[in-house]
């Protein structure tokens, strides 16, 4: 699977001129926001009331019922995420406050994940600056030069089946409730703040209607939006031809149009994503708010010539964990059995 790489001249655009073309789609809009909220929040707490009232005489019922409640879940995520950008609402107290309440119903503490997701875009696709809010990457020199015992814990995380199970259990529920040592206050405040609310909300929700509905819920919820969250932000950034490189080689613009994927989705999955399939957009301009993002790439030709990944593509891509800076790819882990060429 290779992905369509955009034209050499599509990143030679100076930055002037990009945030001049990109700046109306970066305006947020209070109706279409208030939109997005009634669209995500709203069905996604209405379900959860319905799970309440089922799992006493139907544990099916219910858990059929947390397929969609998921799904608005993501969504509220994307809604979650835009806050963190300051470009969901017009208002940036609005943004904040919104934010963090969100924040809770999606277990992510708003003031430390908008610090971290900050330095990924900033750090993306920097071979040298890894470790920012990204996937953990390995070129094929390194893993070939790690430990035994590192190679296997590579091999464990960038395993599917624990990738996906395992891990939406420790990106949702796990990490985000630590702050790393050093942190600015902001950051601990953001991460403790966020901890005492859920405590709370779990607390109260298991005395209201018992920690086996609690479960119920939680645990599907989990896999199903975490799982999706963790395979979306895998894929965008993890396909054959992304783009990685070096110091002074590294540049914003390309790791945006090079390395941050157009992954097409089917419209019902694109609406549950929350455009976040517009990746290219987002990483050029994280100031264009969701609901816009559509509109940005369809309204300007530079955007037709970024990497496009289509949904099976996509979940191909999953057998790739390793970057060959040789020959700028990214390669199974079957490359390693490959004859390399004589000298």
């Amino acid at each position: 699977m290779s992905a369509t790489m955009a034209s050499p001249d599509a990143t030679k655009t100076p930055a002037k001129d990009w945030r001049k073309t990109l700046a109306p789609y970066e305006r947020p809009r209070l109706g279409r926001a208030l939109i997005d909220l009634a669209t995500s929040i709203v069905p996604f707490v209405a379900l959860v009331a319905a799970i309440i009232v089922l799992a006493p005489t139907s544990t099916v019922a219910a858990l059929l019922l947390t397929i969609p409640a998921a799904g608005f879940q993501l969504r509220t995520f994307m809604v979650f995420h835009d806050c963190t950008h300051g470009s969901f609402m017009p208002s940036r107290r609005a943004n904040r406050w919104i934010g963090r309440v969100l924040g809770v119903v999606v277990w992510t503490p708003f003031g430390a994940w908008k610090h971290s997701h900050a330095a990924h875009h900033a750090t993306a696709g920097d071979l040298d600056r890894r470790g920012h809010g990204d996937v953990p990457t390995m070129t094929l020199r390194e893993y070939q030069e790690a430990s035994p015992g590192a190679r296997l814990l590579y091999r464990l995380f960038r395993h599917p089946g624990i990738l996906l199970t395992i891990g939406p259990f420790v990106a949702m529920m796990i990490t985000p409730r630590f702050y790393a040592k050093g942190s600015r206050p902001r950051i601990r405040n953001s991460v403790l703040l966020n901890d005492l609310a859920l405590v709370l909300f779990v607390a109260a929700f298991c005395l209201l209607f018992g920690w086996q509905t609690f479960l119920l819920i939680q645990i599907p919820l989990t896999l199903m939006a975490g799982g999706a969250g963790v395979w979306l932000f895998f894929v965008q950034h993890q396909f054959e031809d992304v783009y990685w490189k070096r110091g002074e080689d590294w540049s914003y613009r390309d790791a945006a149009l090079q390395g941050a994927s157009y992954l097409r989705l089917p419209k019902v999955l694109q609406f549950f994503t929350g455009n976040i399939g517009l990746h290219h957009v987002h990483h050029l301009s994280h100031r264009i708010p969701n609901y816009n993002l559509q509109a940005a790439h369809d309204d300007n030709e530079v955007f037709h010539t970024v990497p496009v990944l289509t949904l099976g593509a996509a979940i191909r891509s999953l057998r790739l964990k390793l970057w060959d800076e040789e020959h700028d790819r990214l390669v199974p882990f079957g490359a390693l059995r490959e004859p390399q060429p004589a000298a």
